[in-house]
């Protein structure tokens, strides 16, 4: 069992991973939806452009109930993380390693949103500000609030590949277990492999991937939002 990513091709000493290469699919897949939903707009959406617009309103929505009316600026970052997570952590329905199992995907994706906090920080309250509020009460605190805001892209990262490669670990043991059971049945059909594992693929592979996406979205607008507010 492999527990990182295959490597497609080696262009001389950089890999390129299944990861990489099911990461630019999912990114030209959007941008063609993107694309194909708001070529012909029409008064009245139906069709393509009517899947849009549902999801855009859904996330928006999401966004203001999270982070108020003045939060919706960073709906379509939040709604993008959204349409390429999920998708992409429902892989293992093509007997494809998710791209969230893949610690190199979810690391890059957690420190843009560590950068992106940080930076509405330091524009709401301004880096004497910001600077003054992470060494609140004591100047002392300051390396210590520092320390532990680095740990947030690092917690952020691993709980999304953690679980996502725990899901990947689990289903590969059941059917290998199942395998070897069919054999010792002497049927010559995978029947075992066939029935047991589909609710644990219901639960791995539609409910995890959905659960964990939408974790990781809503914690990057929790504390988007929290390092926005200005104290009095």
């Amino acid at each position: 069992m492999e527990l990182g990513p295959k490597i497609i091709w080696q262009i001389g000493p950089v890999p390129i991973t299944e990861s990489v290469v099911w990461g630019w699919i999912f990114s030209i897949l959007i941008l063609i939806f993107a694309f194909a939903s708001t070529r012909k707009m029409q008064r009245i959406p139906k069709g393509i452009q009517g899947v849009a617009e549902f999801l855009v309103e859904f996330v928006y929505k999401m966004v203001r109930d999270v982070m108020g009316e003045a939060g919706e600026k960073f709906a379509p970052y939040m709604g993008t993380l959204l349409i390429f997570l999920i998708p992409g952590s429902m892989l293992g329905l093509l007997d494809c390693r998710p791209l969230a199992a893949d610690l190199n995907v979810t690391a890059p994706l957690a420190i843009v949103s560590f950068v992106m906090i940080h930076y509405n920080a330091v524009r709401a309250k301004t880096a004497k500000g910001y600077i003054k509020e992470m060494s609140s009460p004591y100047a002392f605190m300051l390396p210590m609030n520092i320390i532990s805001e680095s740990m947030f892209p690092v917690t952020l990262a691993m709980r999304l590949f953690g679980n996502l490669l725990a899901g990947v670990i689990v289903m590969t043991l059941v059917y290998n277990a199942l395998e070897v059971l069919s054999e010792m049945c002497g049927t010559g059909i995978p029947f075992f492999q066939l029935i047991l594992p589909l609710p644990l693929n219901a639960f791995f592979d539609l409910f995890e991937p959905v659960l964990q996406g939408y974790i990781f979205v809503m914690l990057t607008m929790v504390f988007t939002s929290n390092a926005r507010q200005v104290e009095d």
